[in-house]
């Protein structure tokens, strides 16, 4: 068999490659392959010296071919891999990140059994890119944003490639992406968009300012047109803000995380005429973030979501139980970090643990100034005995040297309030109750220091403990209301998963777009255009 017929693809085969490359796949080299199978492993082995994982799996598999055997095998794989290339786009993947046009051109020119291994080593290596791109994303989280330390399920080339040769490599290939449901509905989305985008997006853009119910005239009609256009509102052509528009905008709004008042007014008309080009980004960072997340997320499990300001209870992928939620402040280490982890236990009636960055910044500073100062906390040497603040001179100390812990006996005045809900991390990250009540009620709720304050805690935790719990209800208010602290186990550990995610696409109902509070979404969007993501050009 000549090097050549190694890339013939069968008629049917064929049709399912880009149009454009398709006519490279038969070669005209006439050598023989099995005439130098050692020159071919040579070449092999050298290519793959520079990767370890490449080297590991071809010395563990005595250098034999994966993508250039002379067998179905190594016909199906290299089919495999090429239309793995062709629906990257489907995922966000930019197909230039593959080069499928080069891999190929490289096939046509080989000429030797050396010429062949660089093509074997060569096709690993953008099978390695693509199965990482899309099972695990194509940004390392950490290196965008400090604060998204989420440990991603990246596998090792040893492993994938293992995998893949011991399994039908379309099937392969089609189990990588991720399986949930937000993935697969964040695709129509995109492909949704992509289509608006290059025919007009939402038309014309609403010219005024603000606009409110009973008003009528041009401005109205074009919020009109947008609005239907968007699918928010019936076809009609009513040209006054009547209670069918009003409706619409409530909707609008409820969709965007915007308070559903029924008036257009300047926060929500900036929303109303974003256009397709500004939310098309945000679907494709969602589907890198869910490509991060690619793993069990658990039967039960918490859901966190930063940028949407919420906290749920999932069970089998349907919400059981929402609140609302306040985050860390959009300052310096003050962002809520997004990792996933697993909760372990509730503290009802907690002691607050000034950490130590507070103590020092915050309460050091105004105890210098009064002694008395911040007196609902405790103050503890190292020791742990209790201090009377009357024998301390502040002034003498500084951030560095400062001696003493502050503490906050239990109380509904805690600042943890009555229960916290504890999976112990690195970043100190917690859920917990709080006596600042007032907060959730307003619609951007980032003014903690980093943890997570809950609205409804004492509902969450009767949640938590149904599992466990004949009457969860009488069990913890019977220990909340003994104001004693205590610790109670849960009995099977729940993951916890702290997202940020500024679109989302529900089951039923409008695609949910919101702020991106901290940024981190646009800093994705730059990463991810640099790795050559990019949109449709728009059309005149």
């Amino acid at each position: 068999m000549t090097i050549a017929a190694l890339f013939e693809f069968k008629p049917s085969a064929r049709r399912v490659i880009l149009p454009a490359i398709a006519a490279l796949m038969i070669l005209t080299a006439p050598p023989a392959v099995h005439a130098g199978v050692t020159a071919f492993k040579q070449a092999v082995a050298e290519g793959a010296a520079r990767d370890d994982g490449l080297a590991a799996h071809y010395r563990a598999s005595g250098y034999d071919a994966i993508w250039t055997g002379q067998d179905e095998a190594g016909r199906a794989r290299r089919q495999a891999l090429l239309q793995a290339i062709e629906a990257a786009p489907a995922h966000g993947l930019p197909a230039t990140r593959y080069d499928a046009p080069g891999l190929l051109a490289m096939m046509r020119a080989a000429r030797t059994p050396r010429d062949l291994g660089q093509v074997e080593i060569e096709m690993s290596r953008v099978f390695l890119r693509i199965a990482h791109d899309m099972q695990t994303g194509i940004l390392t989280p950490s290196s965008v944003d400090s604060n998204i330390v989420r440990d991603v399920p990246v596998r090792s080339a040893e492993e994938l490639l293992a995998a893949f040769t011991a399994t039908n490599p379309a099937g392969f290939f089609r189990a990588l992406p991720p399986t949930s449901g937000e993935y697969a509905r964040l695709m129509r989305e995109k492909t949704r968009l992509e289509g608006l985008l290059v025919t007009g997006g939402w038309g014309l853009a609403v010219p005024a300012g603000s606009l409110a119910p009973g008003q009528s005239g041009p401005d109205v009609v074009a919020l009109r047109n947008r609005l239907m256009r968007m699918g928010y509102l019936q076809r009609t052509s009513s040209a006054s803000y009547d209670i069918s528009m009003q409706q619409a905008v409530q909707q609008f709004q409820a969709a965007h995380g915007l308070v559903p008042d029924g008036t257009a007014g300047g926060s929500t008309m900036s929303e109303i005429n974003k256009p397709v080009s500004e939310r098309l980004p945000m679907i494709h960072v969602a589907m890198e973030r869910e490509r991060w997340l690619n793993m069990p997320r658990g039967k039960r499990h918490i859901l966190v979501n930063l940028a949407d300001f919420s906290a749920r209870i999932m069970d089998d992928d349907r919400l059981t139980f929402e609140t609302r939620a306040v985050i860390g402040k959009n300052a310096p280490g003050q962002r809520s970090p997004e990792f996933s982890d697993e909760m372990e236990y509730l503290e009802v009636n907690p002691v607050w643990n000034v950490p130590r960055s507070i103590t020092v910044k915050e309460y050091l500073p105004q105890m210098q100034r009064n002694r008395g100062a911040a007196g609902h906390l405790r103050l503890y040497n190292s020791r742990g005995q209790q201090v009377n603040r009357a024998n301390v001179n502040f002034r003498a100390y500084n951030a560095r040297n400062f001696p003493f812990d502050l503490k906050q006996p239990p109380s509904s005045r805690n600042a943890l309030g009555l229960v916290k809900f504890m999976f112990p991390n690195k970043y100190n990250i917690y859920l917990h109750d709080t006596p600042s009540k007032s907060l959730f009620e307003r619609n951007v709720r980032a003014f903690s220091h980093g943890c997570i304050r809950l609205q409804d805690p004492f509902d969450f935790a009767y949640e938590l403990l149904s599992r466990q719990e004949a009457d969860p209800k009488a069990y913890f208010d019977r220990i909340r209301d003994s104001g004693r602290q205590t610790r109670i186990e849960l009995k099977q550990k729940i993951p916890v998963h702290i997202i940020y995610r500024t679109a989302t696409v529900p089951a039923k109902g409008p695609v949910q777009y919101r702020d991106d509070i901290y940024g981190r979404d646009g800093r994705i969007w730059d990463a991810l255009q640099k790795a050559g993501v990019s949109l449709p050009s728009v059309q005149g």
